[in-house]
């Protein structure tokens, strides 16, 4: 009389849990077999590598390009025993009267040498102070010189692309040449001094600044941008409300390293005759003077460090 059937627990929503589970299932075993693929990519990208290793060390060897010249480990330690007395010591240690003679015992000249390298210290701190000043108008000159481009290159501003397009070779041009290039060619131009120096920082600086601050300012919320925006507000309104207040910590941090980057850079500036703690270091290794130039490198460390830790305290307060 009654008919019974037997019903399966769950089995109406069988079919729909499936089909619901489906999608999901599929993209997981997508992105499975994806891992695979980008593993092996990153494998070929290692082989690569290891194989362009292989072929410049190839090259050298087979020119004969790859050497440690003659008796290195005396050249080595004779250079370790001249650097590790800085001819600054001098100062307090230093002979009041050194003598030189001529191979036949006669008396050539007597140098104080306490008197010589107190001279000697005073030019390293006027060498040191321009090398400071090259640095900073040199940064200083780059950040300014970098911010106009630097909006155009940003993509989320939408500047025009014929603009954006100049502003990004104007930085890709300045980033490929060296500080010592610009500054080679800019001693022909300006004359031997600091003024080329500080253009020769600031003009390859600026590729660097120009990039950092694009992406500092693509990395910002668009929201209130667009927010600024929909007041009704000027470009420039939108800038100095919405774009300036968000970035300026990071531009400041920014700033602060590529300030730092440029008092190593400056320093063999004087090279090439740029002035600075560059000629001092040119001299000394032309004379073979290493304890002279023991004490120029104690001064770059000094700087360089004092520097660091200025800005670090900086960057601490901003961020």
């Amino acid at each position: 009389m009654f008919e019974t059937r037997s019903v399966r627990p769950g089995g109406g929503g069988g079919a729909s849990a499936t089909a619901s589970a489906s999608p999901a299932a599929t993209a997981a075993a997508t992105a499975l077999r994806a891992v695979p693929r980008e593993r092996a990519a990153f494998a070929g990208l290692v082989l690569i590598y290891i194989a362009l290793i292989g072929l410049c060390l190839g090259t050298l060897v087979a020119a004969g390009d790859l050497s440690f010249g003659r008796s290195p480990w005396q050249n080595l330690v004779k250079s370790v025993g001249e650097f590790a007395r800085p001819s600054v010591l001098d100062v307090w240690f230093g002979p009041e009267r050194l003598e030189f003679r001529s191979d036949d015992g006669a008396l050539l000249r007597v140098e104080n040498r306490r008197a010589v390298e107190t001279a000697f210290v005073a030019a390293v701190g006027r060498a040191t102070w321009v090398t400071f000043q090259i640095a900073t108008l040199g940064s200083l000159l780059a950040a300014v010189l970098a911010l106009p481009l630097g909006l155009l290159t940003a993509r989320n501003l939408n500047a025009p692309r014929p603009l954006a397009w100049a502003a990004n070779g104007v930085f890709g041009t300045a980033r490929a040449v060296h500080t010592l290039v610009f500054g080679l060619v800019l001693v022909g131009v300006v004359g031997l001094g600091p003024t080329a120096g500080i253009l020769a920082i600031a003009l390859h600086s600026m590729g660097t600044y120009g990039k950092l601050y694009a992406e500092s300012i693509e990395a910002l919320d668009m929201a209130a941008i667009d927010a600024v925006r929909a007041t009704g507000a000027t470009p420039l309104q939108v800038f100095f409300n919405a774009v300036w207040p968000a970035v300026l910590p990071q531009f400041v941090g920014n700033h602060l390293y590529v300030w730092e980057f440029n008092i190593r850079d400056s320093t063999i500036l004087g090279l090439i005759g740029a002035g600075g703690l560059g000629l001092l270091i040119s001299e000394a290794v032309s004379l073979f003077q290493w304890s002279r130039l023991a004490t120029l490198l104690l001064v770059v460390i000094v700087l360089v460090m004092a520097f660091d830790a200025v800005s670090r305290r900086i960057r601490k307060a901003l961020l």
